[in-house]
């Protein structure tokens, strides 16, 4: 008997490795020797002893663990623990990433631990899969990204669920007690912050902080949308206080102080819609021939001074919202869209790059920056602007014209402006030549009624106005760059940088490419990006512009700001920075006070500093960018929701496992055909075809395929559009 006993107790403890380090992990500092581990491992025969001295002696022999005393062990490994950042999927599991690892680390459900995606937190990293993918547990949050979260309230008898799972990535619920709804009722979306979570809690505890209305109503999801991004709405009332008290009257002592230019031709343009006006440009012809031109821009610094309330709040929201029936601003409105905007025939202080041009081919010959006084002559939208560059003549017709009634232009304006067009042409043409990018994606605006409802979709392009002013933007921003970075020795500056694209993303475009028939040369810097510029000159007007303009943004690198320059690829600059905006982009401010800084002689501004304020810019720019993204989704959902019994053509633009994804050609909406929801056969993935084939007819459906599709679902509070494939219309040639 006692032999048959020991036999059956011969199965291996399964997971070992993993249960040895998780007892000595729990309790780091503890010393344990291999009785200890069989007690808590439940285990008390001779066979699982051994096994477990066994295992110990090869954990310590790869210094998992130290032996620290004869026969006692403790958990050593750092090399094993990694600190990184959350990605959870909507499955539930997630990927650590962490910078400078080449692999994310796979965490499965039951060993996330309570962390929450976004959270920067420590992973214990087990040994490498045989698959070579890195498995672990994480064992603390460093970090939590938010302890906020949107979701509606679901109520039991005594207390409340708020369930978050239409928002994104959250995998739980939150418990709320009766005396913490906040006055939230059943059915209501609530900004919701967790407080605590219990140990032996499935959910965490937290109090409703806000109601945010019922899902489904227009305002509750714009809130919603703000809300999930932490972003702010309203201005607190102390700090609308503080800015409506600033002295914003123009002085004759502070105007002295400044380079005075409003005898200079100054003149705006704009879209039609803008409040804020943060850059001018003025034009004047020089006795030698050449061309002063000044670019102009609010001098937000002036007002806003650091250590105040404004300066903080100006700071923490980092940029404007824009989302798709309002605009959350950074500044309150007397400055963002009295004090500070160069509105036309009012005096304005000014921070200004002022540039001697060769007429003729653009070259900058001499260059100013400093704080001036200018007054705008005149206020154009871009269509007015756009009128003069293509007619060539003063006229402006009622239909476009901001008045409404037609007008004729100041001749010497119309002179400026066409000379700042073709100037503009010449300098556009010479950043090309160096291997700038040119991306002219097409922009998707609503017609809203007056109750914000979208009653029309039309697309914003890039036209000559626009691409004049974008040009000398460019010129103010790269010159302000270049002043302060060329300096010996090295100042702190706030610099916007743009790094070389993904080789892999880049690989799998003229992959995509090649399927609608385009070629690319992906052997150097220069070809890649004529390569680049040219497929997306030959895409303009075709029905896969959308889906190849897409994915070629996708294979570039995000733009970021930064104290430490690397260029920017994007516009083939060595230098460049923001320093055009102010009014809506906090980095504008930043590089206005550091110039004026340094043009005073002061000594270089610390950089630690700076760079936290970099990360923290591009962090809010990041949320904001996401935020305007959800608000285009929800309004195309709620426009699709009214076009329910139409047929639409579109085009497939993402295929995966689960269906396939389908632009609509006239309105840029975008939804899924779910595989289980085709008829007629059972559709497999193709990886490789970025495709689906029939298993019974073969047939293939893959990406570019033409389509006519009708809306199945639109589902206003997850912002997700669900089609139906009505026929395939066309497959591109293989």
């Amino acid at each position: 008997m006692p032999n048959k006993k020991r036999r059956r107790s011969n199965t291996k403890i399964g997971n070992l490795t993993q249960k040895i380090i998780s007892i000595l992990k729990r309790e780091p500092g503890k010393l344990f020797n291999h009785k200890q581990i069989a007690a808590k491992l439940q285990v008390d025969d001779p066979n699982s002893r051994n096994e477990i001295v066994r295992e110990l002696a090869q954990l310590t022999a790869k210094k998992h663990i130290e032996e620290k005393e004869r026969g006692k062990y403790v958990f050593s490994a750092e090399s094993h623990y990694h600190t990184g950042k959350l990605d959870c999927t909507s499955k539930g599991d997630g990927y650590v990433i962490v910078e400078g690892m080449e692999n994310d680390i796979y965490i499965p459900k039951n060993n996330m631990n309570k962390a929450l995606n976004g959270d920067i937190v420590k992973v214990y990293v087990y040994k490498q899969r045989r698959s070579k993918k890195h498995e672990g547990e994480i064992v603390e949050i460093v970090e939590r990204k938010t302890d906020e979260f949107v979701g509606v309230v679901q109520m039991q008898k005594n207390f409340a669920f708020v369930n978050t799972s239409a928002e994104g990535k959250m995998r739980t619920d939150v418990f709320v007690p009766k005396n913490k709804l906040n006055g939230a009722e059943d059915g209501e979306k609530v900004l919701v912050k967790i407080e605590d979570w219990p140990e032996k809690a499935d959910s965490p505890f937290g109090k409703v902080i806000k109601v945010l209305g019922m899902p489904g109503e227009h305002n509750t999801e714009i809130h919603s949308i703000l809300a999930q991004y932490g972003l702010p709405h309203d201005f607190p009332n102390e700090v609308e206080e503080y800015a409506n008290n600033i002295d914003t009257s123009i002085k004759a002592d502070e105007i002295a102080k400044r380079r005075d230019m409003r005898d200079v031709l100054t003149f705006t343009i704009d879209p039609k819609d803008a409040k804020d006006f943060d850059d001018a440009l003025s034009f004047q012809v020089l006795e030698n021939g050449n061309y002063e031109v000044g670019i102009h821009i609010a001098d937000v610094s002036h007002y806003v001074i650091p250590g105040t309330i404004l300066d903080d709040e100006a700071y923490e929201r980092a940029t404007s919202v824009y989302l798709v029936d309002r605009v959350v601003p950074m500044l309150p409105e007397i400055l963002s869209n009295n004090a500070c905007s160069l509105r036309p025939h009012e005096e304005k202080y000014t921070f200004s790059a002022v540039f001697e041009l060769d007429k003729s081919s653009g070259k900058v010959k001499e260059q100013w920056f400093g704080r001036t006084v200018t007054y705008s002559d005149a206020r154009f939208a871009y269509e007015e602007a756009q009128q003069i560059i293509e007619t060539r003549e003063a006229t402006i017709p009622a239909e476009i014209s901001l008045t409404g009634k037609s007008y004729n232009v100041d001749p010497a304006i119309v002179n400026a402006t066409l000379e700042l067009d073709r100037l503009a042409k010449i300098m556009r043409r010479q950043r090309m030549k160096n291997g700038a990018i040119s991306f002219d994606k097409v922009e998707v605006k609503f017609e809203l009624d007056q109750e914000n409802d979208p009653v029309g979709v039309f697309f914003k392009t890039s036209k000559d106005a626009n691409k004049l002013i974008e040009e000398f933007m460019l010129l103010a921003n790269k010159k302000v760059a270049e002043f302060i970075g060329k300096q010996s020795p090295k100042k702190t500056f706030v610099y916007r940088i743009h790094d070389e694209p993904n080789d892999e993303k880049l690989a799998a475009l003229q992959t995509i490419a090649g399927r609608f028939g385009y070629k690319m040369n992906l052997k150097d810097r220069k070809s890649t990006t004529a390569s680049l510029n040219n497929l997306l000159t030959d895409v303009a007007g075709k029905k896969e512009q959308n889906l190849i303009d897409t994915l070629a943004i996708r294979t570039m690198s995000k733009a970021v700001y930064s104290t430490d320059n690397i260029g920017h690829y994007g516009l083939a600059f060595d230098y460049y920075s923001h320093f055009t905006s102010p009014i809506r982009r906090y980095p504008d401010v930043m590089v206005h006070r550091l110039l004026q800084h340094y043009l005073d002689q002061g000594k270089s501004a610390n950089e630690e500093e700076y760079e936290e304020k970099c990360k923290h810019s591009s962090d809010m720019e990041y949320l904001a960018t996401s935020a305007e993204r959800d608000s285009i989704k929800y309004m195309q959902v709620k426009f699709m929701q009214d076009h329910k019994d139409e047929t639409f053509l579109g085009v497939i633009s993402g295929v995966t496992e689960w269906g396939i994804y389908v632009e609509i050609i006239d309105n840029k909406c975008e939804g899924m055909i779910r595989l289980r929801d085709i008829k007629g056969d059972h559709f497999d993935f193709d990886q490789e075809q970025y495709a689906i084939v029939g298993r019974k007819t073969k047939q293939v459906i893959t990406l570019g395929d033409e389509v006519l599709v009708k809306v199945k679902e639109a589902d206003l509070v997850k912002k997700h559009l669900d089609f139906t494939l009505v026929e395939v219309k066309s497959a591109i040639e293989a």
